[in-house]
């Protein structure tokens, strides 16, 4: 196990992000299901995109959390593994609970990535406090990522639909590896002894945004032009969000910059 470069300090609780990310995740998800099937239309599948964006800043915090305790070469798999249980249960809820399908998917990722922290644990022996909780959080936001994009590229909460138009088109492989990495890179990006909360989250914005517009660019093809406002959004958010995490990495950076020392509060 390599040291972790990176854990600074939290400014944002971790309790309201993670409200933040499954209130935001499972309102978006719901809100483009409602709002679509009422209007007959797919203009509202950007509000899932946004759920997204909520669920991997909530997933992001929990990487750089659990990565403080010393898994710094961990980054990767733990971002996967994330995405792995929220691929299986996302889709085991959808199977079996019709429009309660992603509550279902969510509570069976969570309840998963807690029942696999209690064995990296006490089986393995990791010792590392966190774990149960970090690993539930990041079942939590893997399912509701799978299941924001997959209702981005259908439409709806329709099990069906998604198997036809997400599956078996492939486009599953696409949301998976965007969706991963949106977890997973913004600690990877950031990490060093000058790693901030706020430099890696809001480069989580800009990451779930690239997701989201991966999303939108094959609901193209599934629901036709009502995905390219979900295109345009998820464009906006990714400048507006690039920008912002381009100035704190200069406000970061001008601390060092010509002096080869650590910023004043790096481990």
């Amino acid at each position: 196990m390599s040291v972790a470069a990176g854990g600074g300090e939290s400014k944002i609780d971790k309790t309201k992000l993670m409200m933040y990310g499954l209130g935001g995740g499972v309102l978006g998800i719901y809100l483009t299901h409602v709002l679509n099937t009422i209007t007959g239309s797919g203009y509202f599948s950007f509000l899932a995109g946004l759920g997204v964006i909520a669920a991997v800043v909530m997933g992001s915090e929990a990487v750089r959390r659990v990565c403080s305790y010393g898994i710094g070469t961990g980054v990767p798999s733990i971002g996967l593994m994330a995405m792995g249980m929220g691929l299986v249960a996302a889709m085991f809820g959808l199977s079996i609970g019709g429009v309660a399908g992603p509550i279902i998917g969510i509570a069976v990722a969570m309840g998963f990535g807690y029942f696999v922290g209690i064995l990296a644990n006490k089986i393995i022996k990791m010792n590392i406090p966190v774990m149960e909780d970090v690993l539930m959080t990041l079942g939590g936001a893997g399912a509701i990522t799978l299941i924001g994009l997959s209702v981005v590229v259908s439409g709806e909460i329709n099990y069906p639909l998604i198997l036809e138009s997400v599956v078996d088109t492939g486009y599953i492989a696409i949301l998976f590896i965007a969706g991963t990495l949106a977890i997973l890179h913004p600690f990877n990006a950031n990490l060093g002894p000058d790693e901030t909360q706020d430099r890696t989250l809001v480069h989580t914005i800009s990451t779930g945004a690239l997701a989201m517009f991966a999303a939108g660019l094959a609901s193209l093809a599934t629901i036709g032009a009502a995905g390219m406002l979900t295109v345009i959004i998820a464009a906006i958010i990714w400048i507006k969000a690039f920008m912002w995490y381009f100035a704190l990495v200069k406000r970061d950076s001008s601390g060092v910059v010509g002096t080869g020392l650590l910023p004043e509060g790096g481990l």
